[in-house]
């Protein structure tokens, strides 16, 4: 039987040349990793290290941005949410007599208006609104939608109200409703409005005076910049380079308030005995061309008078009539074809061009009579049409038509009246057939009343013409 001795115990076999180099590869591959684990921690920490530098150096940069460039932007959106810009109105100026009495003047009233972005109940507020000025259901259901309208800054509920109104609507004490002073226009008397003329609700001539002089009239508006609370009411103390208005200045007239309203009641009375649907009255200073009054009154089917923005006596032009045979009988004097004692045998009527089928025209007075000898002052006296011709027949039409002219017919009066008319006067080599003659009795051509009271004023001025004006001066 055999047996198997094994290793003797408490002693080492020495190792083999194998294992002693499969132990030196093990610990040159334990060796390396442990070196490649130890730099992976390096670069990883170097990693870190770089990346929160970065962040910090990112913060800084945009917190340096915030405190300087950037800090402007977001203060002025800070400052665009908690303020708020409004027009300063302007005062308008007013409008007086030669005296210096008031004939259009600015009243105090008070326009309220709503701000969507604060209104936080807009179909509470749209009711109780309604129900302190009586809207009705459609009205209140328009308002309550621009209520809600938050891109809107502005909705109007009560345009230039009176104090008792606008007190009662503030009163209601409803959040985003706001007021301010704004002024209306009054006169000191509704005739008045021809030569005056009106207003639009913010107070923008457009009309007469107030037009043709808003841009001295007007001033300029300011402005003001201030802070609002979250209910959108200012904040006391907090205005931001606020811009003051400047007032208009104010519009000295020609006119005299007292003789204006005696003009205007001698017309209404005299409207009313014609039962005419109009008329029209001027008073002019012979020597200045101040116009004294200016009054134009219409006759409604009522009954009633009123007096509307349109002055007829600057904008409208007719044929002036036998107001015209004054001034060819006057041109027939100046130019020394006539006396004021020479005689002239009218006939019953005068006919023109009594061969020609086309001009053939026949004339006649407005009351029958025989064939009488007049002087010049008879033929003006009784307003005779063919005595006038007559007289004018002692002139070439080339001259009737110079003095025409010379008495401001066919031009501008000078006064600037918006809408004023020239009139119409056509050149005498135009005049064909019975405007040779008709001319010189006021018709084939049209003027203005203010035109024709200004060439009356001429003849009553020793023939100086003198041009009429409306306004002396200004006062800011």
């Amino acid at each position: 039987m055999s047996t198997v001795v094994g290793p003797r115990r408490g002693k080492h076999r020495p190792p083999t040349a194998s294992e002693i180099l499969r132990d030196r590869a093990r610990r040159a591959t334990e060796s390396m990793t442990t070196n490649l684990q130890g730099g992976s921690i390096r670069y990883r920490l170097f990693g870190t290290f770089f990346v929160v530098v970065s962040l910090l150096g990112v913060m800084f940069v945009r917190v340096a941005w915030l405190q300087t460039i950037g800090s402007s932007g977001y203060r002025e959106a800070s400052i665009a949410q908690r303020t708020r810009i409004s027009v300063i109105d302007a005062e308008r100026g007013s409008i007086l007599d030669r005296n210096g009495r008031e004939l259009a003047l600015p009243v105090p009233t008070k326009t309220v208006f709503a701000d969507p972005e604060f209104v936080t109940d807009p179909v509470g507020a749209a009711r109780s609104i309604a129900l302190a000025l009586a809207l009705t259901p459609e009205q209140e259901v328009e308002l309550a939608a621009k209520l809600q309208d938050k891109t809107s800054k502005y909705v109007p509920i009560a345009r230039q109200a009176t104090l008792e109104v606008s007190d009662a609507l503030m009163a209601l004490k409803l959040d985003g409703v706001f007021s301010k002073a704004e002024a209306s226009r009054a006169l000191s008397s509704d005739y008045l409005r021809a030569v005056i003329g009106r207003t639009d609700p913010d107070l923008n001539g457009t009309a007469g005076l107030e037009l043709q002089y808003n841009d001295l009239l007007a001033g300029v508006d300011g402005k003001s910049i201030r802070e609002v609370n979250s209910k959108g009411k200012s904040i006391a103390n907090t205005d931001i380079n606020s811009i003051p208005a400047v007032a208009g200045s104010n519009l000295i007239t020609t006119l005299d308030r007292n003789i204006q309203f005696q003009v205007d009641g001698l017309l209404a009375q005299q409207i009313e005995r014609l039962s005419a649907l109009s008329g029209t009255a001027i008073v002019m200073d012979t020597a200045t061309g101040d116009i004294l009054a200016l009054s134009t009154i219409r006759r409604n089917e009522n009954g009633t008078y009123t007096a509307d923005s349109g002055n007829f006596a600057a904008v409208e032009a007719y044929e002036p009539g036998s107001v015209a045979k004054v001034f060819s009988i006057a041109a027939a004097l100046d130019q020394k074809s006539v006396e004021p004692t020479s005689v002239f045998k009218v006939t019953p009527t005068l006919t023109f061009n009594p061969e020609s089928t086309k001009w053939r025209y026949t004339i006649k007075d407005a009351y029958p009579h025989g064939i009488e000898d007049m002087t010049v002052r008879k033929i003006l006296v009784d307003s005779s049409n063919i005595g006038t011709v007559q007289v004018a027949q002692t002139m070439a039409p080339e001259t009737i038509y110079n003095y025409l002219t010379s008495f401001g017919f066919g031009s501008s009066s000078g006064v600037g009246f918006p809408g004023e008319a020239k009139g119409l006067l056509t050149s005498y080599k135009k005049w064909r057939g019975s405007e040779n003659y008709t001319v010189s009795y006021g018709y084939g051509f049209a003027a203005t009343q203010l035109q024709l009271v200004a060439a009356v004023n001429a003849v009553a001025n020793n023939g100086v013409y003198v041009a009429p004006r409306l306004v002396s001066a200004s006062v800011s």
